[in-house]
């Protein structure tokens, strides 16, 4: 495997992975709060551990998974002479992209809580969307589609969030 064809793969795939395993790092650390040492981050990380992992599993889960079902367009490397699936993938149900809803999903939470980190979360995203487009598995507009709603999913999350804490703190 040439080195090209090994970054593409890894961000169509991997990236996704250590980015989950990122996010249960934070909800490790919400639990080390009960510690005194982090007590300070308790709160703050075990919000953005909740908030992450269901904005992602509400975006890929539901919502793209309902859209998937009712636009089932064939995938890039099914109808385009010359594309070649580069990490074996099944055929069907490409727009949107459940990988993109999910990892963006994530970036945009963490967005809330750590800004700064928030950009590599979000540099992540896209490229592992990028990755997924030259593997021969996505159209750009599925991976947009995908970001479009991991966003919008997290940032409804978080204000019905919100809410919440303020009626409960009222």
């Amino acid at each position: 495997m040439s080195a090209p064809e090994w970054l593409i793969r890894f961000s169509a795939t991997y990236l996704l992975v250590l980015l989950v395993i990122a996010i249960i790092a934070v909800l490790a650390f919400a639990i080390l709060g009960y510690a005194p040492k982090f007590r300070q981050f308790r709160k703050k990380n075990l919000e953005l551990a909740i908030l992450s992992l269901s904005s992602a599993l509400i975006s890929r889960f539901v919502i793209a998974e309902i859209i998937r079902h009712i636009i089932d367009r064939p995938r890039p490397f099914e109808v385009i002479n010359g594309v070649t699936n580069l990490i074996n993938h099944d055929i069907g149900q490409s727009f949107p992209s459940g990988h993109a809803s999910f990892i963006f999903a994530l970036a945009a939470a963490v967005l809330f809580y750590y800004p700064k980190i928030s950009i590599l979360f979000f540099i992540a995203a896209i490229l592992t969307g990028l990755g997924r487009i030259i593997a021969g598995v996505h159209y750009p507009s599925d991976i947009l589609a995908g970001a479009v709603i991991g966003i919008i999913t997290a940032f409804g999350l978080q204000k019905i969030y919100k809410k919440l804490r303020k009626e409960k703190a009222a």
